[in-house]
């Protein structure tokens, strides 16, 4: 079997992960104080350590506009480009495009 093979011949819909999810891996960790954008100020939930701490409520609501964003280029059979800046997460993010 090949590597082709094995790859999924419908496409798999995203799930809308948990806030319990969310906190699990982190999200809520921002910046450091001293190192933000002020256009990020109304995602801020509060500040605890030097850290922003990030409202994953208002986080919520964003991913699932992001992800009703992604589904209707997608059905215009559009194109999207997945960028990851970050070398250790490359191959599952090509993996996941």
């Amino acid at each position: 079997m090949t590597e082709a093979d094995d790859q999924p011949t419908t496409p798999h819909h995203a799930m809308q992960p948990t806030l319990e999810q969310l906190l699990e891996a982190g999200v809520h960790f921002g910046h450091q104080t001293r190192r933000w954008n002020p256009k990020m100020r109304r995602f801020i939930f509060a500040e605890r350590n030097g850290i922003h701490i990030i409202d994953l409520q208002k986080t919520l609501r964003q991913i699932e506009l992001a992800q009703k964003l992604v589904r209707e280029v997608v059905l215009r059979g559009d194109n999207i480009l997945f960028v990851c800046t970050k070398r250790q997460l490359a191959a599952i993010v090509r993996g996941e495009a």
